[in-house]
């Protein structure tokens, strides 16, 4: 038995506190490692201590109810947990100005509109002509919109205690008035329209895709491995993720 089992093993058959926080310290190192990458994109008033201290919170919680019985590596439950602490965080802030938030819905709902005309994922060229904007002021607009897409993608995860899946998935920052397609559509549904969607995609939108949400590479790192700048990543990045958001989207109003 390893020095971390003999931890979990303390904790929980006999709720060891001295345990608890010797895991806690064992595993401080995901908190850092899930805030240096999120913060990355984040504009300097966000404080990261502030997300540290979220992302506490979501590894205490973690501690206290995993079960290792269900199958899953700790490292990936509170991965979750982390993540979903420090974006409760960060929705709390509603740090999006409202203009940047009118700008991605914007643009969800043109790939939302070209899509069910064409029957296939818009091109560049497509979604330009029906903003009535040039190219380069597409980017622009791809640009600004990042950070409402950039922190995206949660897995699924079971609820605890219940065989229910709950998905956390595509929305960064919620809108609050928004509805949540995911309360409309099932598990199953989604998990398919996903899968089906990422598989459409440009080879370079899901090559981005791939690089951050699976592999967990920054966006910079991804910019040196396809030799392009981490703006532009930026970009290829809000462009899928918007395009998966309008695919659920459409998906619901069909």
């Amino acid at each position: 038995m390893t020095g971390l089992d003999h931890l979990w093993r303390e904790f929980r058959e006999n709720g060891s506190k001295i345990a608890k926080d010797k895991l806690l310290v064992e595993y401080a190192y995901l908190v850092k490692f899930i805030v240096n990458r999120l913060a990355v994109n984040l504009p300097a008033s966000v404080d990261r201590n502030d997300l540290v201290s979220s992302g506490v919170i979501g590894l205490i919680k973690a501690v206290e109810s995993f079960e290792p019985e269900r199958g899953f590596k700790f490292e990936t439950f509170a991965g979750h947990k982390i993540r979903g602490a420090i974006l409760d965080e960060l929705r709390a802030l509603d740090w999006v100005p409202r203009s940047v938030r009118q700008k991605s819905r914007e643009l969800q709902r043109v790939y939302a509109r070209l899509e069910n005309r064409l029957g296939r994922i818009p091109y560049d060229d497509e979604v330009c002509k029906e903003l009535g904007i040039s190219l380069a002021e597409y980017e622009a607009m791809l640009s600004d919109v990042t950070p409402t897409t950039i922190i995206s993608l949660e897995e699924a995860m079971p609820d605890r205690g219940t065989d229910a899946k709950e998905l956390k998935i595509i929305d960064s920052i919620e809108d609050p008035g928004s509805d949540n397609p995911l309360k409309e559509l099932g598990f199953n549904e989604v998990k398919d329209i996903l899968k089906e969607t990422i598989a459409n995609l440009p080879e370079k939108e899901k090559l981005v895709v791939a690089l951050y949400h699976y592999e967990e590479l920054t966006l910079k790192e991804i910019g040196v491995v396809l030799d392009i700048t981490e703006s532009r990543v930026s970009q290829i990045h809000s462009k899928a993720i918007l395009k998966l958001r309008a695919k659920l989207l459409q998906r619901i109003n069909a």
